[in-house]
């Protein structure tokens, strides 16, 4: 087992997006256009709304969503996760609807936005285990205030993993693994296990390709997440 055969779980999933605006929306199409998703424009009048996305799954409806909730996503904003304006974020609906999916091309903003979305989720519960894996520890370093203070502030308990390219604080609240694994120095990783309430937990997974791009998926599926958290205790502790 390895962090990649998690991707082709997610990649078993067939999904097709219908994309409804008055003009095409070739950046949308590029943003979701990958693998197991297809995508298609269909016009609306000029005279409409901005338009809207339809999500099927294996050929069923699956849900739909307004196009500025869409753009929204494309360069999301970033809230620390105690911030009362997290919940309103527009395009927290689109992380919904687009659990399971594995998505490409992702940016290191919007990979960084739905990992907000976790963090949000342990901070309010306040129990159980996030383990964070951010490639270098050079990325971890401009987090480090965040985690700093979720490890401080709760009765989460913290694993942050790397490579080593920067040496932590000794005081820092998280514990720190320092790993040489190759697959730490490609994955970007949140796992939460939810607590004390089975319902919260989420995970993060996407691997890094060229130009910096991302091909990743995100989860609330139980099963899924405890065993990508089992498969990180068992091989980095």
């Amino acid at each position: 087992m390895r962090l990649a055969d998690f991707l082709e779980r997610v990649e078993e999933t067939n999904r097709s997006i219908e994309i409804y605006a008055p003009q095409p929306q070739m950046e949308l199409v590029d943003q979701f256009e990958h693998r197991n998703i297809t995508t298609e424009y269909r016009s609306l009048p000029d005279a409409s709304d901005d338009g809207f996305l339809i999500v099927h799954e294996n050929g069923t409806f699956h849900a739909s969503i307004g196009l500025s909730a869409v753009r929204e996503f494309l360069e999301p904003p970033i809230p620390e996760p105690w911030n009362d304006h997290f919940v309103g974020a527009e395009y927290s609906r689109l992380l919904e609807i687009l659990e399971n999916t594995l998505t490409h091309p992702l940016s290191r903003r919007q990979l960084l936005a739905t990992a907000r979305d976790i963090e949000h989720r342990a901070w309010h519960i306040g129990t159980g285990t996030l383990r964070a894996g951010f490639q270098q520890f050079s990325a971890f370093d401009h987090q480090l205030t965040v985690y700093d203070r979720l490890g401080r502030e709760t009765d989460l308990e913290i694993h942050v993993y790397g490579q080593s390219d920067w040496t932590a604080p000794i005081a820092l609240a998280p514990t720190i693994h320092t790993e040489t694994a190759e697959e730490i120095g490609e994955f970007w990783f949140l796992v939460y296990d939810g607590g004390d309430d089975p319902r919260g937990s989420y995970a993060l997974l996407a691997k890094e390709g060229s130009y910096g791009e991302f091909t990743g998926f995100w989860s609330s599926d139980p099963i899924l997440v405890a065993d990508l958290d089992a498969y990180l205790l068992e091989t980095y502790g």
